[in-house]
């Protein structure tokens, strides 16, 4: 089972949420998954949002994984597996966002975009991680032409006593 695993560090400062998302985009580029893939806008929409939140709610510098898995004992074959670590051992709390709220949103965007997330910990800290299944369209159907129908039955046919 071979696995591809990339890691940047992220300082604990706002402006490093471009810098990952830029990372990771070159990243997934350079695994094969094509920047005009949905799968790419997905995985760096994730990325955001966990590294964003580590970064906004620690404090604390974080360390961004991704996993591409040729079979991964983490991650079903084909699954791309992001991983954010910091050092804040509070574990992640979900809200849920109203209105015009500006914040509260992330862990809920994970949970809609994500095929699975969740957290565990990690040293000192925690990590949180989703995975993506990344789906090859199969192929078209090859169309079965249609057997012939049976031609109708003579109007002679017709037994007698079917007749009022």
């Amino acid at each position: 089972m071979q696995v591809l695993q990339v890691q940047l560090e992220v300082g604990p400062d706002p402006a490093e949420v471009g810098r990952a998302r830029r990372w990771a985009r070159s990243r997934l580029a350079g695994s094969g998954i094509g920047d005009d893939e949905p799968l790419t806008d997905t995985l760096v929409l994730l990325i955001s949002e966990l590294v964003t939140n580590a970064v906004v709610h620690t404090g604390c510098p974080a360390v961004l994984r991704m996993l591409f898995a040729a079979g991964c004992p983490e991650a079903e074959p084909g699954t791309v597996r992001v991983e954010v670590a910091d050092a804040s051992d509070r574990p992640p709390r979900p809200r849920h966002a109203e209105g015009e709220d500006t914040n509260g949103r992330g862990l809920e965007l994970v949970d809609g975009l994500a095929d699975r997330w969740g957290w565990q910990r990690e040293g000192a800290g925690k990590s949180i991680w989703c995975e993506v299944d990344r789906t090859v369209p199969e192929p078209a159907p090859v169309p079965v032409p249609a057997a012939p129908s049976p031609a109708p039955a003579p109007a002679a046919a017709v037994s007698a006593s079917a007749r009022c």
